[in-house]
């Protein structure tokens, strides 16, 4: 089942974010259905988070989409090259969104790989977030893209994952965001050898 809008007009960010492990992100790109299981995420909050991007109510060009209805794409570059998506939470006005890390491949491998530019399967082809955006075909033109349309969107299959299974850590490279920087709101499915190797 598609994950409604409201899923992602739920308050708390971090919950969502941690809830989202087990779920199924797919992308319908050029006609092509490429897709696999979230096993990894990191949240971020507007309030009390350094680390995100409108904390302070930052407003700029690349932030805008993260003031609207949760339910939309933020993707945005990193060293000019690696798109990175995000999903943007909560309601209009309270800026949150989780970042997808990594999947574990499970629909259109064949072309994962051909967008990859890797000749067999391994943990290159998505673990880590730039890598999940390149395999699925995500790029800045899907900046405010729907996540519950035909395009972008993300399945439940009703699998509960227990608390055991999930380890909470800081997240990767926010150093500048002081105290901050050590939140636990990065979330990895425990022995996925898809998780992104940063520590």
């Amino acid at each position: 089942m598609k994950l409604p809008v409201t899923f992602y007009q739920q308050p708390d960010v971090v919950q969502i974010s941690r809830s989202l492990i087990g779920k199924y992100l797919f992308t319908n790109i050029d006609g092509v259905l490429t897709g696999g299981r979230i096993v990894e995420t990191e949240a971020y909050a507007h309030i009390n988070d350094q680390a995100c991007h409108s904390h302070l109510g930052r407003f700029t060009k690349r932030t805008r989409i993260m003031y609207e209805a949760g339910g939309v794409a933020y993707v945005y570059l990193i060293y000019g090259r690696y798109a990175l998506f995000n999903i943007i939470t909560n309601e209009v006005g309270k800026a949150d969104a989780v970042l997808i890390r990594a999947i574990e491949p499970v629909e259109g491998i064949p072309e994962m790989l051909v967008r990859r530019g890797l000749a067999k399967v391994s943990s290159k082809l998505t673990a880590g977030p730039g890598l999940v955006t390149q395999a699925l075909g995500i790029t800045t033109a899907y900046y405010g893209t729907s996540v519950v349309g035909d395009i972008i969107w993300i399945e439940d299959y009703d699998e509960t994952i227990p608390d055991e299974l999930i380890i909470a850590s800081p997240r990767v490279g926010i150093d500048y965001a002081g105290d901050d920087a050590t939140l636990p709101w990065r979330f990895r499915l425990k022995n996925s050898k898809w998780t992104s190797p940063a520590k």
